[in-house]
């Protein structure tokens, strides 16, 4: 099994503040906004776009830093991110989209709609590190507590690009060569994995922050997450949805990490559902 399917059609465009942003920008309608983790770009969403991009406006970006974005001056917390992305709606001029937030994408996407309930509709998580007292698999645990993290982003990409295959996708199921070489173009880049690194520090330092921040969410929120995630547990989405009043949880049966490439037609329909 692959994911033998085209690539979403992007542009780089020139922002506010002189950086470039790698972009895709399909469709008509309500805006849906869809932000990626590690070690993807945007192209993590090409199958699910095109089933999204006949009923809405649908936006995927590399993050400033990430994919083939320009780095901006700063810090990498969620909440710096979540005033990036705020930044990057008012250049696109969009003022209330759907925000949907996938593994790193997460935290920002949480942070945003606590710090910025007048410009979000609605919020949709997916397999996030949202709890950081919560059960992990052992990579993570190994990477946050010894520090590992920035040692292997500089030494072994390679190594945690396959590991990221195996664990984030179903056994049997392997990446098209074009999405594979856009994943990996970025994440050769060592520019690219220095932030990221810097981004994992920036996470693990305001983790346990982000808690108080979920309770004042209050707008409607979906929480899809995979029923066998290799690294974050269900756990993380029960309590995500005990700490969110106007929330629902659905898990997506068979799911892994990377669900948008293996399950795009469920994940559409959920989202649609109240887009």
């Amino acid at each position: 099994m692959n994911d033998a399917a085209p690539l979403l059609t992007t542009n780089m465009i020139r922002l506010n503040n002189g950086k470039h942003l790698r972009i895709a920008r399909l469709g008509q309608g309500s805006p849906i906004v869809l932000l990626h983790g590690y070690p993807e770009t945007l192209q993590i969403w090409h199958r699910l776009v095109p089933l999204l991009a006949d009923r809405f406006e649908v936006i995927a970006f590399d993050w400033p830093g990430m994919g083939c974005s320009d780095e901006w001056p700063g810090g990498a917390t969620p909440q710096i991110k979540a005033k990036r992305l705020l930044a990057i709606l008012d250049v696109l001029a969009i003022q209330q989209p759907t925000i949907v937030g996938l593994d790193m994408g997460g935290q920002p996407a949480l942070a945003f709609a606590s710090m910025y309930a007048d410009r979000i509709s609605r919020l949709v998580i997916m397999n996030s590190l949202v709890f950081g007292d919560e059960q992990t698999s052992w990579e993570l645990r190994l990477l946050r507590r010894f520090g590992f993290n920035r040692f292997a982003l500089q030494r072994l990409p390679g190594l945690i690009f396959r590991r990221a295959e195996r664990t984030f996708l179903p056994r049997g199921y392997q990446l098209d060569a074009q999405l594979r070489n856009d994943f990996q173009t970025a994440f050769s880049s060592l520019h690219v994995r220095r932030f990221i690194s810097r981004m994992c520090a920036g996470y693990e330092g305001t983790l346990h922050q982000l808690p108080d921040l979920y309770r004042t969410i209050d707008c409607p929120t979906s929480i899809l997450w995979a029923e066998r995630d290799a690294h974050f547990p269900i756990v993380h989405a029960t309590r995500l949805r005990q700490s969110i009043a106007d929330s629902t949880l659905q898990i997506i049966p068979d799911g892994t990490h990377w669900m948008a490439l293996t399950h795009p037609a469920s994940l559409a329909e959920l989202i649609a559902a109240e887009g």
